[in-house]
């Protein structure tokens, strides 16, 4: 494994806290939390861009900033409705149906080859996320917005992960200037058709928690894995992130625990030492 794909793998393991923090700041409305996280990791960014004297990242062409304001303010908005409209648990596991689509997109939009030990590495994996989400899942109606929500979120996150691979010009930088770009977009959606809240300190501590975590750092680390790491090695190994994000919202008593979760952990772990291997 290069030190790229190590840098993404990083990434995965951030994300694992995505649910559980975003749970934690629960009281606050999908895309107020949204801005907030944005706000905390555009200003930590630049703060990093100033200092290294390369603001000139930002300097990037509109496609660019479409691509990354798009992708990381869509996956996020939608990811965060889920959560607020539909039970913990599923909404997690829909929404991380998308390495499962980073495997089968490297193959279709970048024309890497899929060898067998990637192809069942991604089946291993998805097994395991299939008897996750079958095991005492409680899709009801009611929530259909939110599952709705949590399946557009994956697909795209996996868009937005597999296109970077035809934006590798673009420096790592610029995503501080995205994420300001989605805060912007976060802060005027909210405005428009959510109240305000004023969010306790668990809800702050939560919100700059995402902010240098899954919602700030992992993004740099993120994109360096998938411009000059293996997206099909990263798509597989990150389904360990919905195994491990829902044991701990199990352990922060936002889900209920259950023994199919360590079977599933089992699958998912082989998945991804056998695609470790290809």
């Amino acid at each position: 494994m290069n030190a790229a794909t190590l840098a993404g793998a990083g990434a995965i393991a951030l994300w694992a806290f995505l649910g559980l923090l975003a749970r934690a700041a629960g009281s606050l409305p999908p895309l107020q939390l949204t801005a907030m996280c944005f706000a905390v990791a555009a200003l930590l960014g630049l703060l990093v861009l100033g200092l290294r004297g390369r603001l000139g990242d930002l300097r990037q062409p509109a496609l660019a900033w479409a691509h990354g304001v798009g992708g990381l303010f869509g996956f996020h908005a939608l990811y965060f409705t889920a959560l607020a409209f539909a039970p913990a648990a599923e909404a997690n596991l829909l929404n991380y149906t998308w390495p499962l689509l980073i495997v089968l997109l490297s193959a279709w939009l970048l024309k890497l080859r899929l060898t067998p030990r990637h192809l069942v590495g991604a089946a291993l994996g998805a097994a395991g996320c299939a008897l996750l989400l079958g095991g005492g899942a409680r899709l009801t109606a009611g929530a259909l917005p939110g599952y709705l929500a949590a399946a557009a979120s994956a697909l795209t996150w996996a868009f937005y992960s597999v296109l970077s691979r035809r934006l590798a010009a673009v420096p790592t930088g610029a995503l501080a200037g995205f994420c300001a770009g989605s805060a912007v977009l976060a802060a005027l959606s909210h405005f428009a058709t959510e109240p305000s809240v004023r969010p306790d300190p668990l809800a702050w501590a939560a919100v700059l928690a995402m902010g240098l975590g899954p919602v700030g750092g992992a993004f740099f680390l993120w994109d360096i894995g998938m411009k000059r790491g293996d997206p099909r090695l990263l798509g597989t190994l990150a389904y360990a992130t919905p195994v491990a994000s829902t044991l701990l919202l199990c352990s922060g008593g936002f889900a209920p625990f259950s023994t199919t979760l360590l079977v599933s952990a089992v699958l998912v772990a082989a998945g991804g030492l056998v695609a470790a291997r290809a």
